[in-house]
């Protein structure tokens, strides 16, 4: 099953994501919302019985992030063995974690946010985890969890390149079943990003139980399981994003994100 969430004309609105259509899951205002519901979100998602409208018909503009305010975005630094070696690290025997605000959050085909405060723009390409109810995982989608690399090493503290306000697209819906995919970035056509989700050094459900130790996990949230190596801060010499670049992370299996950098 695939579950998304749209805008409306009145704000948005939950949608199970067919082959050719979407079917409204009337009552509440998005994905977020649905599995707060309780243990019973799948069986009203699987009844959905609200208006049907054809993907054709539907504006990319119209796809809002998966979970547009989760309670909690936790991020994964380091947590693809590949990624470890071209950033000169050991493997790590417990996951490095951080934290995105929603503020951040941008849909999966919006433009991303333009900084005037920094020109080190940088992709990573990220398999995210949605918890549903009893903090079991409720399924799978795509993050690009975009960072602005001058912020993130002013200190030793990731906090403010992870954070800059809308550039960080998540979605394009939830798949409630995944086991590996290829990952993928592409900047202009170009291929940056190449490898397979089986290179996680801590699995999904390795991220949720050692997270679970020290914080409760609700439905909606949200976490960013890493990103494999190709980033553009650790070529040489670095790349980085400019105003107008188009930027493509996919996952097979789960779909993908197209976003075109702002001015």
């Amino acid at each position: 099953m695939k579950i998304g969430t749209i805008r409306t004309g009145t704000g948005t609105a939950p949608v199970v994501v067919g082959e050719h259509d979407v079917t409204v899951i009337e009552s509440f205002d998005d994905v977020g919302a649905l599995l707060a519901s309780g243990p019973g979100w799948r069986d009203l998602a699987d009844n959905a019985g609200g208006p049907t409208i054809p993907l054709a018909e539907l504006e990319p503009s119209q796809w809002a992030p998966v979970i547009p305010r989760p309670g909690k975005i936790i991020c994964v630094g380091l947590n693809y063995r590949n990624h470890i070696l071209e950033m000169g690290r050991e493997l790590p025997a417990y996951p490095t974690l951080f934290t995105k605000y929603p503020e951040t959050l941008i849909g999966p085909f919006d433009p991303i946010q333009w900084s005037s405060h920094s020109t080190d723009l940088d992709w990573e390409a990220e398999l995210a985890v949605v918890i549903g109810w009893d903090a079991a995982i409720a399924g799978y989608t795509i993050m690009n969890d975009v960072t602005l690399r001058d912020f993130q090493y002013h200190t030793t503290q990731w906090l403010p390149g992870k954070n800059f306000a809308g550039t960080t697209p998540l979605g394009p819906y939830l798949t409630t079943a995944f086991t590996h995919g290829r990952i993928s970035t592409t900047v202009n056509g170009e291929l940056m990003q190449d490898s397979s989700t089986s290179d996680l050094v801590f699995s999904p459900a390795e991220l949720v139980a050692y997270i679970s130790r020290f914080l409760p996990l609700a439905p909606g949230d949200v976490i960013a399981t890493g990103t494999p190596g190709g980033v553009g801060h650790a070529r040489k010499p670095p790349v980085y994003l400019r105003p107008g670049d188009v930027v493509q992370t996919e996952i097979h299996g789960l779909g993908s994100l197209r976003n075109v950098v702002g001015s």
